[in-house]
């Protein structure tokens, strides 16, 4: 599978537990939907996932990509601390450019 290159940045900065690699992946003014949260800009970006990292102690596997418009769709495969345990979830980037200005995490 090929991701998208701020896709990939994503994953691979996720998998090596590098939050300023991943914040990298993201626009300025990007905003990240997880659990019913809202994350708007680079700094809330960072905090979310290193509260998340600390929290479930997660690795994200993708496992298939769709685009459907301007919207390219990854399902992975979550392994963490949390009930459920792996888990599948989508993950919904919208990128403007080579960042990620919009992810969507969800089931």
């Amino acid at each position: 599978m090929h991701l998208p290159p701020a896709i990939q940045a994503y994953f691979d900065a996720d998998k090596a537990h590098d939050g300023e690699s991943l914040i990298q992946a993201f626009a300025p003014d990007a905003v990240v939907r997880d659990e019913g949260q809202l994350y708007a800009g680079h700094q809330a970006i960072v905090a979310w996932w290193r509260h998340a990292k600390a929290k479930y102690q997660h690795t994200a596997e993708p496992i298939d990509m769709d685009r459907k418009s301007d919207v390219t769709e990854v399902r992975a495969r979550v392994t963490g601390q949390f009930p459920g345990s792996p888990a599948t979830l989508k993950f919904a980037f919208r990128i403007e450019g080579d960042r990620v200005v919009d992810l969507e995490i969800g089931a």
